[in-house]
């Protein structure tokens, strides 16, 4: 048995406690959680912090295996320039893939991530995941704008999740987004995704989608047409909405990832489909685009939010604390409570595991993180606040 305490303890099953004291076994189980009123009454057999007790993060959207890409691309450069150097630049030697990989599963776990939801084109990492501390959960993505290859996408794909079975890994078949996928791709991945429990999407992470999906021009058909995969018959979805509303599979929830450029219009229509949560991944929003999303504007239309963190294509650090760092700069008037709801019980609920992970819970095993150097007065992060793991 373990006793774990700090100033504050966010549960996520009630308000802040103050002082109460954690009870785990050794494997990491809550036994129980005692309040105090916050009179702590001094005891050897409880650790006391000077901070504030959370559970581990889950993180909705990475990239594990294109952990060899760090500091490759320059930033701000756009979507359709990064799109052209993750093709031209991600092609690798297998064991330095898998070198970078595995030091990014280790940062991610030290940086309090639990449970992962993890973007696969390949299988690169799945031995790393299986033996790894954090639970991932596999998208197995699939993308192809020539109508005519739609089904060479599908064997593809087939084969990526013949080996994430046979690793052990749970996995999903999902969309990479709107612009990258052909109609006739869209179907058939329906059909195949009809059972998911998840699908994720990259959505309107650049204003270029909506100009692409309208009259097929712009700086994405112009990536395409660079890289020699734009074909002679574009056939794709009218719009956002049209996709996600009728190429998208109803089961299971939905995960639309970065949305830097939704607007009221789209978010009202998709919001339609219910069971739907809307990933941040601000600090590579910024990286390739200059921005981050209009999150108030989500807040207010009652949007569901989660936090990713991207991959080290597109962000410096793989760190869901860092990702809270930038919304809070950026909207001064998030507090802790609010940022930790989103990247812990929030991801939990998104990917389905909320019997396990994101709350404080006798019998559950969600890992107990400590933020520190925080503002306890005003519950705010401070440039200088940090994540240690408890267990």
């Amino acid at each position: 048995m373990k006793c774990f305490s700090a100033q504050y303890i966010l549960t996520n099953s009630g308000p802040p406690l103050k002082r109460a004291v954690i009870t785990t076994d050794d494997d990491g189980t809550i036994v129980s959680i005692k309040k105090t009123n916050g009179n702590l009454e001094e005891s050897q057999s409880v650790s006391f912090y000077n901070g504030i007790i959370i559970p581990g993060f889950v993180n909705c959207h990475s990239h594990l295996e294109l952990s060899h890409m760090k500091d490759l691309i320059p930033e701000n450069k756009g979507l359709g320039d990064f799109i052209e150097q993750i093709r031209s630049k991600r092609i690798a030697e297998p064991d330095y893939i898998k070198e970078k990989s595995i030091i990014a599963d280790k940062d991610i776990y030290k940086e309090g991530i639990q449970i992962c939801a993890d973007i696969c084109n390949t299988a690169d990492t799945f031995e790393i995941k299986k033996k790894s501390r954090i639970k991932y959960i596999n998208l197995i993505e699939v993308f192809g704008i020539d109508p005519e290859k739609y089904r060479n996408r599908i064997n593809e794909i087939n084969i990526v999740e013949e080996a994430s079975e046979k690793a052990g890994l749970p996995y999903y078949p999902v969309p990479h987004s709107v612009y990258s996928v052909s109609i006739p791709l869209f179907r058939a991945l329906k059909e195949k995704s009809i059972n998911n429990r998840i699908t994720s999407i990259h959505f309107m992470e650049t204003k270029g989608e909506e100009i692409f999906l309208r009259d097929h021009s712009g700086t994405l058909v112009e990536s395409y047409r660079t890289t020699g995969l734009l074909p002679d018959n574009l056939q794709t979805p009218l719009s956002h909405s049209d996709a996600i509303l009728n190429e998208v599979t109803r089961s299971g929830n939905l995960i639309l990832v970065h949305n830097t450029f939704a607007d009221r219009i789209t978010i009202s229509e998709v919001m339609a489909r219910g069971n739907t949560y809307w990933c941040l991944c601000p600090a590579s929003n910024i990286y390739i685009e200059g921005r981050i999303p209009s999150v108030e504007m989500m807040i207010s239309m009652g949007c569901e939010i989660v936090i990713g963190t991207d991959s080290l294509a597109s962000n410096k650090k793989l760190s869901l604390l860092s990702e809270l760092k930038i919304l809070q700069e950026h909207i001064p008037s998030l507090g802790i409570e609010e940022l930790v709801r989103w990247s812990t019980i929030n991801g939990a609920r998104a990917l389905g595991e909320e019997e396990d992970y994101g709350k404080i819970e006798p019998g559950m095993k969600p890992g107990l993180l400590l933020l520190q150097d925080v503002d306890l007065q005003n519950f705010k992060l401070l440039p200088e606040s940090r994540v240690t793991r408890l267990i």
